[in-house]
């Protein structure tokens, strides 16, 4: 076994939670599934995520103020399947469930109360296939705990498109 695969079978062991990022930029808006995120400093309090270059959701993120980020619970994997499944270049995902316009008009999906909506610090264009997101929390909701959507849960999901 060769270290790529060694590594993709460390990464996998942590199991990370998924989580569903939303945009809006203009009149346009989007989400997409994401499983590359994480805490980023204590203080000042900061979260990265890391969006697919293929991805429109990251095209908007590019020039976006303001980014949210939904917690999928254990129950949610639908939504997984829709924000992971389809990409925004066919269909407007937002249109199959219900949000409202958070800070700077950011979807915020009612199905996902456990989520925060964050105003972009600065972006990192690695020279990988993904770009990190700086986001600083402005606005967060939900309470007690919630056992999250694992990524082990979504090996049958079909990418709407290639990483």
């Amino acid at each position: 076994m060769g270290t790529a695969d060694r590594f993709d079978d460390l990464v996998a062991a942590m199991d990370a939670a998924l989580v569903v990022v939303t945009v809006a930029v203009s009149d346009e808006r989007d989400g997409c599934l994401v499983g590359f995120h994480s805490q980023a400093s204590i203080e000042p309090r900061r979260y990265v995520v890391w969006l697919s270059n293929a991805n429109r959701t990251c095209r908007l993120a590019e020039r976006a103020d303001h980014l949210a980020v939904h917690v999928l619970a254990s129950d949610q994997h639908e939504l997984a399947e829709l924000f992971g499944g389809e990409t925004g270049d066919d269909i407007d995902k937002l249109a199959r469930t219900t949000w409202e316009a958070g800070p700077g008009g950011v979807p915020l999906l009612g199905a996902c109360p456990h989520r925060f909506a964050g105003r972009v610090v600065e972006r990192h264009h690695s020279r990988g296939d993904h770009v990190g997101v700086l986001l600083e929390p402005i606005e967060v909701s939900g309470e007690g705990p919630s056992e999250p959507l694992r990524l082990r849960h979504s090996a049958n999901i079909e990418p709407g498109h290639p990483a």
